[in-house]
């Protein structure tokens, strides 16, 4: 605590205390399990046109295959925050590493898209142990305000590393192995995770905490994946009483999830913070950006291998600019955000991400390179900040003793966002790709080649090379120019939901302070304020 003088009283400022060497390293070590993560997701997406070819998995099937994960950790990130509280942080951070390990290893030799799936659905769950307990340790241990800004851009940087580290290596392993070989990229990782986090890292457990609702986090996970399965059952056959009837079901067991956690006495979420206006827009802000982030890049790594013909390490390389943009732009932030009102900074980097992605509505069949990598980059260096400010809009504006909560809550609604962006993009995207293959499709295609053909793009590609060359070629056109008008919708969705974002935040945080702790004063009695005078 520092006192200082103002106006002849004594001020006491309410000093946190400061990160030292240890927690720094700490931070270092955190932001492995992060690198991991985003490298696993990364290098999926270079890995969906190999992965095609040998496992030959249906539209469905591959949707799955790219975005199980996130939705697994997205309904399991709160149940394991909450199990973190229990257990101690550390310890649980250090048993999901070696989960996250056992399961990539499995995903790595899988023999059917099946078993990719539950292997991918495994890594999910041992994933859900890395985010919440990284952020909810990095609060921990930075409670400067200013120290934790930075630690926030240091940790936000992870995942754009990870995004940028992925690609390349995973070019270089699908250049020469197989496609399973990207999963093996996490044993390393994974290793030194385990060998530092004990020397380095402090263990943070609630005394208080009561006992994990099973109930409760079951009901989460079976609202979460029924909604997702119906809205991918609608893109594959159609929208018709059996998808409808899995969403209905997700929606049901939705509300009461939310019933019964007003009933608890220690629900799995908290409520209450969703009465704070600050903590509900800044949420879905993040949601959405991530929305957009993510969903729109799953289109992007398969452009650029399957309509341009770049191999998975050009293909690498060409998307490590836009990594770059947001390690840039995520550590530039916390130097420039605090400076404006969250509205003025969150409204116009979201419109500018809005025009860059707008942009790619324009990439043709053959020539949108440079349209892709530029507007790529410049969205990474648009939503960085948002991902910086709105994380500390979130956690800040709940109060001191809900911050946990708060931080489990955030993460959930990022991973929640990522997965909802591939699986609503990708859907759609997907069923645009089909329905103008299937008014397009060439004259002298097998009926059972044009059936497959229709699942993906890679799968068309597969296809064209056994056809005789001109039906081959003609197949081949039809499906790239296919799958490019799905890109342009996913873009123009992407940015028509960034620049709603933006006009909400503009209306609903305006006069919002972007100081997630402001510092608290007492002035002393006049007593006190004498004693300095004298």
């Amino acid at each position: 605590m520092t006192t200082l003088e103002k106006n002849g009283f004594l001020i006491q400022i309410d000093t946190p205390p400061q990160a030292g060497r240890r927690e720094w390293i700490g931070l270092a070590v955190l932001s492995l399990a992060c690198v991991l993560y985003a490298m696993d997701l990364t290098v999926l997406h270079l890995a969906v046109p190999s992965l095609s070819a040998a496992l030959k998995p249906t539209g469905v099937q591959l949707l799955w295959i790219v975005d199980i994960y996130g939705f697994i950790v997205a309904g399991s990130l709160i149940t394991m925050g909450t199990l973190g509280d229990r257990i101690g942080r550390r310890r649980l951070l250090l048993i999901g590493a070696a989960a996250f390990g056992l399961a990539s290893v499995l995903a790595a030799f899988s023999i059917s898209a099946g078993m990719l799936i539950v292997s991918r659905a495994l890594m999910g769950f041992a994933g859900a142990t890395l985010a919440p307990s990284t952020l909810s340790l990095i609060f921990n241990m930075f409670r400067d305000p200013r120290q934790r800004s930075v630690a926030i851009g240091v940790w936000i940087s992870s995942y754009s590393a990870g995004s940028a580290i992925g690609p390349v290596l995973g070019g270089v392993l699908l250049e020469y192995f197989w496609w399973g070989s990207v999963f093996l990229l996490a044993l390393p990782v994974m290793a030194l995770l385990l060998m530092l986090s004990p020397r380095v890292l402090p263990e943070f457990r609630n005394p208080e905490a009561r006992r994990l609702d099973l109930r409760s986090a079951g009901m989460s996970l079976v609202a979460i994946l029924a909604v997702i399965y119906g809205l991918k059952e609608a893109a594959q056959d159609g929208f018709n009483w059996q998808p409808a009837l899995f969403i209905l079901a997700g929606l049901a067991v939705g509300i009461l999830f939310l019933r019964r956690q007003r009933r608890l006495a220690d629900p799995l979420i908290d409520l209450r913070l969703f009465q704070i206006p600050t903590f509900n827009v800044s949420l879905a802000t993040n949601v959405l950006a991530v929305f957009v982030a993510v969903g729109y890049f799953l289109f992007i790594a398969q452009y650029l291998q399957l309509v341009l013909g770049l191999s998975p390490l050009l293909a690498g390389l060409w998307s490590l600019p836009s990594a770059v943009g947001f390690i840039v732009g995520s550590n530039v932030a916390p130097r420039f955000v605090y400076r404006f009102p969250p509205a003025f900074v969150l409204g116009a980097t979201l419109g500018l991400a809005a025009i860059s992605l707008a942009a790619l509505t324009q990439v043709g069949g053959t020539n949108g390179l440079a349209i892709v990598v530029t507007a790529s980059v410049v969205i990474s260096l648009a939503l960085s900040p948002v991902f910086t400010l709105t994380t500390e809009l979130i956690v800040g504006s709940a109060p001191p003793e809900r911050a946990g909560a708060a931080s489990g809550i955030s993460e959930t609604g990022a991973e929640l966002g990522g997965a909802l962006g591939i699986a609503i993009l990708g859907s759609l995207g997907t069923a645009v790709y089909r329905s103008e293959l299937t008014n397009r499709l060439p004259a002298g295609i097998p009926t059972e080649a044009a059936q497959v053909a229709r699942d993906t793009l890679g799968a068309a590609v597969g296809v064209a090379q056994q056809l005789p060359g001109e039906v081959g070629l003609a197949l081949l056109n039809v499906a790239r120019d296919a799958f490019v008008q799905g890109l342009h919708l996913a873009a123009a969705i992407s940015a028509i939901v960034a620049v709603g974002a933006a006009i909400m935040v503009v209306v609903f945080l305006r006069g919002e302070s972007a100081r997630a702790e402001p510092e608290r004063t007492t002035e002393l009695d006049a007593v006190g304020a004498t004693a300095m005078d004298g």
